[in-house]
């Protein structure tokens, strides 16, 4: 006798009836890049589908993400002016804040959470305070204490701090307890890869490192045990919610952080993932909905909560249409 396991697969509803896992619109966070300057909604060429948006049209994306029903993003800000200490990162009136601000006025339900790193507004490009050619850890906890209670007052609803220094997240869970921000979660990349499916991101933010690579402070991909030290030091130090990027090479990363701790679990289904896919569907390679829904649900199924992705509108689109 052996096992008819197609008799679980014979029909839709005996399919669905046996899904293990879901994919939702409720899953998504969406990437966004704001940028100074007035009526600029501009695609990103190497990330065809997301734009750079300046302030002002911001509205136009809130349209978008209520018509989808997509009711979380994650705010990357892109700044005129740069330098070796990365002072616009913290401005009150910096590109970031004034976009949390603007997002909140539009949309107050919309949920708001803000990278906190320094390579997009120093002009080395570097995720820290450079001594040399060296990061000084200790002193860069300085300024992503700044960088995220600046997020914070101007009302991020969640900080995700994705530089890789050590004891960033005990640094930062204390700055805003103490400025009155108990209550702010906090989101760590927790398991951030030294990968080369960043190049796209890259080039939208402006934040390619201008000497060396970042290897001394993000993880060698070689490494997962590694990994499972980063995390457990994060979670010690009071982060809420963990993340694993990039995502698709990673996912053993993402089931054995599931099977290990029970905090909310988020992987970054970064640009040079999305970028392949949109690459190949464009070329008439691959049927781009059904390979991009089959790439997010395999994060779900290795053990994602949430995801964030440059594919969240059409991903929640096409969700609608299926479900139609």
């Amino acid at each position: 006798m052996f096992r008819r396991g197609r008799r679980l697969r014979d029909t839709v509803i005996i399919r669905d009836l046996v899904r293990e896992n879901e994919l939702s619109v409720k899953d998504f966070i969406l990437p966004i890049f704001v940028v100074e300057g007035e009526n600029i909604k501009r695609e990103i060429s190497s990330l065809k589908g997301n734009y750079h948006w300046s302030v002002d049209r911001l509205g136009e994306l809130v349209k978008e993400l209520k018509e989808t029903a997509v009711r979380s993003v994650i705010i990357f800000g892109v700044p005129e002016h740069k330098d070796c200490k990365g002072t616009e990162a913290y401005n009150e009136d910096g590109i970031v804040q004034k976009a949390i601000r603007k997002l909140r006025e539009l949309d107050d339900e919309l949920y708001i959470i803000t990278d906190v790193c320094m390579c997009e507004y120093t002009d080395h490009g570097h995720c820290g305070i450079i001594h040399g050619k060296s990061i000084d850890n200790d002193e860069t906890l300085e300024y992503l204490g700044k960088i995220a209670l600046s997020h914070a007052k101007a009302g991020a609803h969640m900080i995700a701090p994705s530089d890789m220094m050590d004891g960033r997240i005990g640094h930062i869970r204390k700055v805003l307890d103490d400025n009155g921000f108990k209550m702010t979660p906090i989101m760590s990349y927790a398991a951030k890869y030294a990968s080369g499916f960043y190049g796209p991101f890259r080039e939208a933010a402006g934040s390619a490192p201008q000497f060396g690579d970042r290897k001394g402070y993000q993880m060698d991909p070689a490494n997962s045990r590694e990994a499972m030290l980063e995390i457990e030091a994060d979670i010690n130090e009071g982060a809420d919610i963990i993340m694993v990027k990039p995502a698709m090479s990673y996912l053993d990363i993402v089931r054995e952080a599931r099977n290990r701790y029970d905090v909310p679990l988020c992987v970054y289904n970064v640009s040079g993932e999305y970028a392949m896919v949109k690459s190949a569907g464009e070329a008439g390679l691959i049927d781009e909905k059904r390979v991009a829904l089959e790439m997010l649900m395999s994060m779900k199924r290795a053990g994602a909560k949430m995801i964030m992705t440059y594919y969240a509108i059409e991903a929640a689109r096409w969700l609608k249409e299926d479900s139609n």
